[in-house]
């Protein structure tokens, strides 16, 4: 024990080189535009000059964005607000890929950072200068671009309900009528036309989202692939695996866009009301959709309790190497190996822990094996029942644990402790936490059993317990969003399909922070795990049930 008035202390802090790695978050963020502008100036002002630069040319964009949008939204004229959505989202993910590369490479010094930074703003803002020359020397228009509505319907005779040929010919002599034959059972050729025009939105709307979030995934990780030049094989198995959890999370909003823009559809062109002049009520209606969203809803859990953990576990893993982070298993969640930080003269670690809380930051059950450098011999190891981080003393706190010491293959000495700390541990807490949940790398039996073993020790499973019940509840919420949408639909009146998708999104967003709301309060213990979980699903069930009770049949 020693005592001193004053004294220094060397610290670890956040570098670049934690940034890279992602370890640290990095401070360039939250500086101001003075103190960036300072920093850009010293000596090492490269990432400070890459933040200074975007904060100029992100809102720069909107004016290239609109020079290149204004020639090429009067050039799509045949495809409606559809056609400019599409094109739109297509302009967009050109120009964040393109500014993604640029800053990336500046990043890692291969391009000047001004053309880095505002490469993707100079080719838009170029080529809309030259639509712009081209559309004034044609006289206000350009050549119309395809249209991307399609054909689903063949030109009919109102008269005589044959297909009339493109050339105007007479048309063919109608056939005698054949003999139908009614069905009285489920499906009726009715259902089959829901079914059919819902299954192919559907399909539609869930890839179309998945494409999208795999693309911005890919633009987040650029950085990272080029910095640590990981193999484009790593990044498509990365993104693969990366593919099951999200169609198991876009899922329902996709059950929700689907039936918004189905119905929305139908109330358009008035076949709900020809539907409703032949006696067909909207709740008959509304049953095969009820039906497949209740397929939907099984087939969500299945899939999350057979494939997707095992997805997820790849994933991270890939994930893990394309980030450049250290050695660990991913093949069992509850038994986790890490690699300690390197340091030279100093010995090595590997770090066993059955169970990490990153809002507490602390351990259960974890294991410390120290080897001797250069040699990698076992020299101590220490177990402890529970350890949490200090951030006073900047260090580990072991609890209820023992520490061995050995000489070669011999145990030179064992002793018991209470708490203890370790002078040579340099990992903080941010150096073990993950970026996806250890339960979404569980099955349900799997993390039930977890679950278990955990209150046997004395551990605090609330928030476990909550996302056990979360695999359970979130399946279902695409039958509850698939009866919530069809009141939605029926008061859009003749709105267009991106109502409905604007609709959806709304609707989705309130889903979202209503689930999270109530997820929080259970991992807090506000609330049992069972309603933190079901909470959502009953509340928009009640709604979506007396909005559809209110609806004119």
């Amino acid at each position: 024990v020693s005592t001193f008035a004053q004294t220094d202390l060397p610290l670890v802090s956040g570098n670049e080189d934690d940034t890279r790695t992602g370890r640290n978050a990095s401070p360039v963020n939250s500086l101001d535009t003075r103190e960036l502008e300072r920093r850009a100036r010293g000596p090492n002002g490269r990432w400070y000059r890459i933040e200074l630069g975007k904060r100029y040319s992100y809102p720069a964009a909107c004016l290239v964005l609109m020079l290149v949008g204004v020639p090429l939204g009067m050039s799509s004229r045949r495809g409606g607000k559809s056609g400019g959505f599409v094109l739109a989202i297509v302009l967009v993910f050109v120009y964040y890929f393109l500014s993604s590369t640029g800053v990336a490479l500046a990043r890692q010094d291969k391009i000047p950072v001004l053309l880095g930074v505002w490469g993707a703003n100079l080719i838009f803002g170029g080529c809309g200068l030259l639509l712009l020359q081209r559309l004034s020397r044609v006289g206000g228009s350009l050549p119309s671009l395809p249209a991307f509505k399609l054909p689903f319907h063949t030109q009919a005779d109102p008269l005589t309900l044959s297909a009339v040929p493109a050339t105007g010919q007479s048309p063919t002599p109608a056939r005698p009528p054949r003999e139908r034959h009614t069905r009285s059972h489920f499906p009726l050729i009715l259902d089959e036309y829901v079914i059919r025009e819902f299954l192919k939105t559907f399909a539609m709307v869930l890839i179309a989202f998945v494409m999208l979030l795999l693309l911005f995934t890919f633009f987040e990780l650029l950085g990272d692939i080029i910095r640590n030049r990981s193999p484009f094989i790593t990044v498509g198995a990365y993104l693969i695996n990366l593919t099951p959890s999200m169609v198991y999370t876009i899922a329902p909003l996709s059950v929700l866009v689907a039936v918004l823009v189905v119905f929305g559809g139908l109330n358009r062109s008035n076949e709900l009301t020809a539907m409703k002049a032949t006696g067909v009520s909207v709740y008959r209606i509304v049953i095969p959709i009820l039906a497949i969203a209740s397929v939907l809803a099984v087939a969500l859990f299945s899939f999350d309790e057979l494939y997707i953990p095992q997805a997820n576990r790849r994933q991270e893993a890939l994930r893990s190497i394309i980030k450049g982070r250290p050695a660990q298993t991913f093949e069992r969640p509850d038994q986790k190996w890490i690699f300690g930080i390197e340091k030279p003269g100093q010995p090595s670690h590997i770090f066993y822990y059955q169970f990490f809380d990153p809002d507490k930051d602390s351990f259960a059950n974890i294991t410390l094996f120290e080897f001797q450098p250069g040699t990698f011999t076992l020299s101590r190891r220490v177990f402890a029942s529970s350890a949490h981080w200090e951030p006073n003393l900047h260090t580990w706190v072991f609890e209820h644990g023992w520490e061995r010491d050995f000489a070669g293959d011999e145990i030179r000495s064992y002793q018991t402790f209470q708490v203890a700390t370790l002078d040579n541990l340099h990992e903080p807490p941010q150096y073990f936490k993950k970026e996806t949940r250890q339960s979404s790398e569980m099955s349900f039996v799997e993390l039930q059993r977890y679950i278990g073993d955990l209150r046997q020790s004395g551990f605090d499973t609330m928030r476990l317990r909550v996302q056990l019940n979360h695999k359970l509840a979130y399946p279902l919420i695409t039958l509850v969003m698939a009866v919530l949408a069809v009141p939605f639909a029926l008061s859009m009146g003749r709105s267009g399909s991106l109502a409905g998708i604007g609709v959806a999104i709304g609707v989705a967003i309130v889903y979202y922070m209503v689930a999270g709301t109530f997820e929080a309060m259970g991992n807090v213990n506000m609330l049992p795990a069972f309603l933190a979980a079901w909470s959502p699903d009953l509340l928009f069930a009640f709604a979506g049930s007396y909005l559809l009770l209110r609806t004119r049949t």
